[in-house]
């Protein structure tokens, strides 16, 4: 099962994700945003300063929002 090794907040809500398998990804978040779910998100200091890796996927502390490692390899382009 692929788990995140290291994830980092980008500009214009963009996560750059390496992959166990050692690859680099870049995840547009973007679309998520029209959920009520994912609107705390919006604010790009939330967005980036409360984004934790936890493996198998990352959360936003303090947000109850999270992505699973899958998600974010499926929505996202190689770097």
């Amino acid at each position: 099962m692929r788990t995140i090794t290291n994830i980092k907040a980008l500009n214009d809500y963009l996560l750059e994700c390496v992959f166990s398998d050692g690859s680099t990804r870049i995840a547009d978040i973007k679309p998520f945003l029209t959920a009520e779910a994912f609107k705390p998100l919006l604010d790009p200091r939330i967005f980036s300063s409360t984004l934790s890796n936890q493996g198998y996927f990352v959360e936003w502390k303090d947000q109850d929002i999270d992505l699973s490692a899958d998600t974010l390899w499926h929505i996202s382009a190689q770097a």
